[in-house]
């Protein structure tokens, strides 16, 4: 499958995103700060904090008919408010600050929350490093907590489990407890943020991929102390990189601010008390937000469709199984679409998966990465996942393993951890499938057919 059609891709541009740029040149806010970013806060803002108006949206039938989309993505012609109805009570208070990256908001989180060296932070494990990296840039142990099998994310019993053991070893509560809502599914969040209060411990919501989930009509992001978003060009909308951080009152929005931009004291010079960071969102990325904004909506109900078209293409292949909201409460965006296959199931080529050593990024990953001459570590997706990603990339449609879990990774063999085997298992079972603005119908049922085809 051509690079603008594979696992993840660019958000597709409007006019509106080019309207708002240029106007950052025009006026000369070429900034880290300007109308674009506050603008881009406040719709953020107007959305997380909202109830979804879905009659204002209709089906996702009736968005793209006759496989139109992506082609036909254009911002809403009526006033953007008219999709969402009155703020949700008791988030009036939330408020947003723009970042440069969804690792800067969850960075700035553990600052404000003073985590430093020698605390512990309880992080789920089955999840990307972006999630527990930041707890040891701040000279913090994250304490790694395994998932349940319905969502995926972190269990909350085994979460009290360890709290009470980290207690009883170390005779202080950990600092906070990071929850990630893994490739856009919602957690258990009732339960979670329950055990977060019960031992007055703050939370931490990764929603980095979970923009416009929804946990009981409430945008996740918004139950904790803390929320994260992410607009990295492979999420929901894409501000080309970015970010931003969901927290409550102005006066802690101030706060973070404070710390994103150096922490400069109020003199007619640069007087410094305490570490800041460069990490406000620049005018320009923030002009690209706004645009993107006109078009969340389209993006989250196309991702549902192509859950739909996945689910009903799969049902009936016996050993591959699609993973799906547990109920009515969770309301996934679809980030991204995963699939597990059954240990006994045999693909093709199977016996020659993992025959040579990788040296560079597979498929459309970006950045570089270091290659070690290595086929094999002590823990890897099982044979019949890799054949299946092989076969598939022999026809030209890139898949990816699940997250390998934080608490099987090297770099912290050290740390903590609290484990129960779930996402272990769907580290060796998994596969995430194609899934984006530009995948149409015709390329779910081609990529369904091609899965199909690797059934030895």
């Amino acid at each position: 499958m051509e690079q603008k059609k594979a696992l993840l891709c660019l958000a597709h541009m409007s006019g509106n995103e080019i309207k708002y740029i240029q106007e950052a040149f025009d006026t000369n806010w070429v900034v880290p700060l300007g109308p674009n970013v506050n603008g881009f806060e406040d719709d953020l803002k107007r959305y997380v904090c909202s109830e979804k108006s879905y009659q204002a949206m209709g089906t996702s039938e009736e968005l793209y008919p006759n496989e139109t989309y992506p082609q036909t993505i254009q911002p809403h012609e009526n006033n953007p408010e008219s999709l969402w109805k009155k703020s949700i009570q008791g988030l009036e208070n939330k408020e947003l600050v723009a970042l440069s990256a969804g690792t800067a908001a969850l960075h700035l989180a553990l600052v404000a929350l003073g985590v430093k060296a020698g605390d512990e932070v309880i992080c789920q494990s089955f999840t990307f490093c972006a999630s527990s990296h930041p707890v040891t840039y701040q000279g913090a142990t994250p304490v790694f907590v395994d998932s349940e099998a319905d969502t995926w994310n972190i269990d909350p019993e085994l979460l009290e489990t360890a709290i009470k053991d980290r207690i009883e070893k170390t005779g202080r509560k950990p600092k906070a407890i990071i929850v990630v809502y893994l490739y856009g599914m919602p957690a258990r969040i009732d339960e979670i943020l329950a055990i977060a209060n019960k031992y007055d411990i703050p939370l931490i919501e990764d929603a980095a991929e979970g923009l416009g989930s929804r946990y009981k009509n409430q945008v996740v992001g918004t139950f904790g102390t803390f929320g994260v978003l992410s607009f990295n060009g492979n999420k929901m909308i894409t501000t080309s990189g970015g970010g931003a951080l969901i927290c409550d009152g102005k006066e802690m929005k101030h706060r973070i601010m404070f710390f994103a931009t150096q922490a400069r004291e109020a003199f007619p010079y640069y007087q410094h008390e305490e570490i800041g960071f460069n990490y406000r969102m620049s005018n320009i990325c923030a002009g690209i937000g706004r645009g993107q904004m006109t078009v969340l909506e389209e993006h989250i109900a196309h991702h549902k469709h192509i859950t739909h078209l996945y689910a009903e293409g799969l049902k009936d292949v016996k050993g591959i199984h699609l993973h799906l909201n547990p109920s009515a409460d969770f309301d996934s965006n679809y980030w991204l679409n995963t699939i597990t296959l059954d240990e006994e199931l045999k693909v093709k080529n199977q016996a020659k998966a993992y025959g040579k050593a990788i040296t560079g990024a597979i498929g459309g990953a970006a950045g570089f990465v270091h290659s070690t001459g290595e086929a094999h570590t002590t823990s890897e997706p099982n044979t019949n996942v890799e054949a299946m990603r092989l076969e598939l990339e022999k026809e030209g449609i890139e898949s990816r393993p699940l997250w390998k879990p934080m608490h099987l990774q090297p770099v912290y063999a050290n740390s903590p951890a609290y484990t129960n085997g779930i996402s272990e298992k769907l580290f060796k079972s998994g596969l995430c499938l194609p899934s984006g603005p530009m995948v149409s119908d015709e390329d779910v049922r081609r990529i369904i057919e091609a899965i199909k085809n690797c059934i030895a």
